[in-house]
């Protein structure tokens, strides 16, 4: 069996050399050469704008130049007193990866004469490895996994930009999981922006917050936990979404029928834990189980430097719990149980100059004595580092929650410390990579994550992504999973 530190330093030799070759032979990023869309590790279909890039304007014999707007960086902004904490999915604020592109219809202003038809989307070949043998028995022992992903977006608007059409279906085949294979459909919606507010009705996706290692005020909508095990993958809600703008802040209300089930591997795959889970058979407290309509609202404002939300969702939970029960022959299986709780969030973040603090907290009930949880820390970008045009992030943060594991869903991130560091080389092919890593304080259990990504002409993306469990005492809640270190490898094509 190969060791384990083997695939660990390989990984992290990976990151490292890429980004710096990258940094000696990239291209001038002051270049306007088209470059390929870019979206984010969560297959998204919408690649972010270009940059602009002023010309010259002569003056006095004399060229005079407007300094540049800063080129697109990955998940990495210049600070600004800017509202990151948007209930938008085209959030600013940094993601690990998922669902935070923006495409080019939601930047869509009223009365603006654009194209009414938009298609655009994302076609992936995913190939998942496993180095280590499975920890149970049951399990497939196969080491190299394939798949699809596709992703298209389908765009109409009309009346002069004030009426948008949104469909986003999303396709996973999976050669091992039947489980990660399925379809989903991501949005599908009708948007009507008024002066001051708007309503959207249909499938859409929403997010909320502010930090980097864990999403506790991301409630709206379920997680699609097939994909990658990191929970920031999400399913489309049914919901109407009405938004108003003003001097007071903005303000979002919504009404969610339709509760989607959360997705869990096949009985005989990886991530499955000790026993298989009968997601098939799953309970409910509400006697109208998913028929059931939730209500979810949030408040935000930008006061100068300071960032503010605070939410309130009102409904079934996102999060089940897993009850021991029996399944077909008397074997026992975990059945997934879904409760009613009221949970309050409020996530803040403060720029200052190359500086990012931010910090979420939410009160929740319903799952056993009412008990609070809490993610805080800063972001700091040192930019343009060895006289280059690289950008170096360096991350820190504490988790902490107070529920009790026997009326609530397990948690991971009770008491643990996340730190990171992100580098953007700033260059034509948009290279970035990502490592960080999550200690619990109590058992020294540490989960490492690293991530890297380049463009590859004008329509290729190539990313690496890979997820190592260290330290995992036999009595940890991770335990069941320390066998499944991953590594993946994807090829994506935008259109």
């Amino acid at each position: 069996m190969v060791p384990r530190s083997f695939w660990f330093g390989l990984a992290g030799f990976w990151l490292m050399a890429g980004g710096f070759v990258s940094a000696a032979y990239g291209q001038d990023t002051s270049s306007t050469t088209p470059r390929p869309p870019r979206a984010d590790t969560s297959g998204s279909a919408n690649p972010p704008a270009e940059p602009e890039v002023t010309t010259a304007i002569e003056l006095d014999d004399d060229d005079v130049f407007v300094d540049e707007e800063w080129g697109e960086i990955e998940d990495i902004e210049k600070p600004a007193a800017t509202d990151t904490a948007s209930n938008s999915e085209d959030d600013l604020s940094v993601e690990w990866d998922d669902d935070d592109e923006a495409s080019d219809a939601d930047s869509l202003e009223p009365g603006k004469p654009e194209d009414p038809f938009s298609l655009t989307g994302v076609v992936g070949a995913e190939l998942r490895t496993f180095p280590f043998k499975p920890g149970f028995a049951n399990q497939k022992k196969s080491t190299f996994s394939p798949a699809l992903i596709i992703e298209p977006e389908l765009i109409y608007n009309w009346n002069g930009g004030k009426d948008r059409f949104t469909f986003k279906p999303y396709l996973v085949l999976d050669k091992d999981d039947n489980n990660r294979s399925h379809f989903d459909i991501r949005e599908l919606s009708f948007l009507h922006q008024g002066n001051g507010w708007d309503v959207l009705v249909g499938v859409s996706k929403v997010f909320w917050g502010v930090t980097e290692s864990r999403k506790l005020v991301d409630i709206v909508n379920q997680s699609d936990s097939v994909l990658d095990g990191d929970n920031e993958d999400k399913l489309g809600q049914p919901m109407v979404n009405f938004n108003v703008d003003s001097k007071w802040g903005a303000l979002s209300l919504f009404v969610l029928p339709g509760f989607r089930e959360r997705t869990f591997p096949g009985d005989d795959n990886r991530f499955r834990g000790p026993l298989p889970i009968a997601d098939d058979n799953p309970s409910f407290q509400s006697g109208a189980g998913k028929s059931r309509v939730d209500f979810a609202a949030r408040w935000s404002r930008t006061l100068g430097a300071w960032d503010v939300g605070v939410s309130h969702f009102y409904g079934t939970s996102r999060e089940p719990r897993l009850l021991l029960g029996t399944g077909a022959g008397g074997q026992p299986v975990l059945i997934p149980r879904y409760d009613i709780i009221n949970q309050a969030g409020l996530d803040v973040q403060y720029t200052k100059d190359a500086w990012l603090w931010k910090f979420e907290a939410i009160s929740r009930q319903g799952h056993g004595k009412r008990f609070y949880a809490a993610v805080g820390g800063f972001e700091y970008t040192e930019y343009q580092i060895f006289e280059s045009q690289a950008d170096l992030g360096l991350l820190l943060e504490y988790q902490y929650d107070g529920r009790d594991s026997s009326d609530a869903p397990g948690t991971f991130a009770d008491n643990d410390i996340f730190a990171g560091a992100r580098l953007a080389l700033n260059d034509e092919q948009d290279t970035t990579s990502l490592i960080g890593m999550i200690v619990d304080v109590e058992t020294g259990a540490s989960f490492v994550s690293m991530e890297a990504e380049r463009r590859i002409g004008d329509s290729w993306k190539i990313e690496l992504e890979a997820r190592f469990s260290l330290f995992i005492p036999d009595n940890d809640v991770a335990a069941g999973f320390r066998k499944d270190d991953l590594i993946t490898l994807r090829l994506n094509r935008y259109f």
